[in-house]
């Protein structure tokens, strides 16, 4: 088993909803990432997506393009994020870490020999934005060295493509808890719940929700019903300006304990 796939056996072994936030590699702080993923894990995070900063999120709201805007002007690229990743993996062999981005900077790097590098790191999946399943041809060197595709499914995916992506969810499946972007407060658990329930029933791999959650109230909300939450543009913000490593770490297990007690309450 992989360590996305340990890691989700064991929270459901123990009846618990896992929780993922997101940080952007290199900020707030490029000296403090190593430092901010093992704070994460403090907090209580059972699996960690690290953006990889590019220059055109499509996907992504306003504070995680100011996030990886930061990065970029801070030389952060492709080749320290692996780096950051090995440095985590020193002490912590357990940890899921799968890599959200776009694939222009695989692309530059090459896919064959990202892929090596990756796996080397102890990256454990990547989440492509810009690569839906239809197209994912030129992620199969990823594939091969044992690196998950995390698929997105939305409330405006079709029928028939929802049981492919279901069919060939590795990891996790991640839904969109809504048509938008990163960070936008349209949340309504009504509208979702049913749909996570159907998909989860279907798909191959957990499935975790993201986009719009953002306090412990919400993602109690939406762990009655999922596998795993994701938290991303709340944290980010949180993290936004932090003075010192010790201050963004400070800042990301102040407020991931709540949403963490939240989870576990249920």
């Amino acid at each position: 088993m992989s360590r996305i796939e340990r890691r989700f056996a064991a929270l459901k072994s123990a009846g618990r909803t896992g929780l993922v936030p997101f940080v952007t590699a290199g900020d707030p702080s490029p000296d403090g990432v190593v430092a901010l993923l093992h704070g994460l894990v403090a907090a209580g995070a059972d699996v960690i997506e690290l953006g990889v900063p590019f220059s055109d999120p499509m996907a992504d709201g306003p504070v995680i393009q100011h996030a990886s805007e930061r990065a970029i002007a801070k030389g952060v690229g492709l080749a320290n994020v692996l780096a950051w990743v090995a440095a985590f993996r020193e002490t912590d062999a357990e940890t899921p870490i799968v890599l959200m981005g776009y694939l222009n900077p695989i692309e530059m790097y090459g896919y064959a020999a990202f892929a090596e590098d990756a796996v080397e790191a102890g990256v454990d999946g990547i989440l492509m934005v810009d690569c839906p399943l239809e197209e994912s041809h030129v992620l199969e060197p990823l594939r091969q060295a044992g690196l998950a595709q995390i698929l997105l499914a939305s409330p405006t995916t079709t029928e028939g493509r929802l049981a492919r992506l279901c069919e060939a969810a590795a990891g996790f499946l991640y839904y969109v808890s809504f048509a938008g972007i990163t960070g936008a407060a349209q949340l309504s658990t009504g509208d979702i719940a049913e749909r996570v329930a159907g998909i989860r029933a279907r798909s191959k791999a957990p499935v975790a929700v993201g986009f719009g959650v953002r306090d412990a109230a919400s993602a109690r909300a939406i762990g009655e019903f999922a596998d795993a939450v994701v938290i991303g543009s709340a944290l980010v913000d949180r993290l936004s300006g932090a003075a010192s490593a010790e201050d963004a770490v400070g800042r990301a297990r102040d407020f991931l304990a709540p949403i963490r007690a939240a989870l576990d309450a249920r």
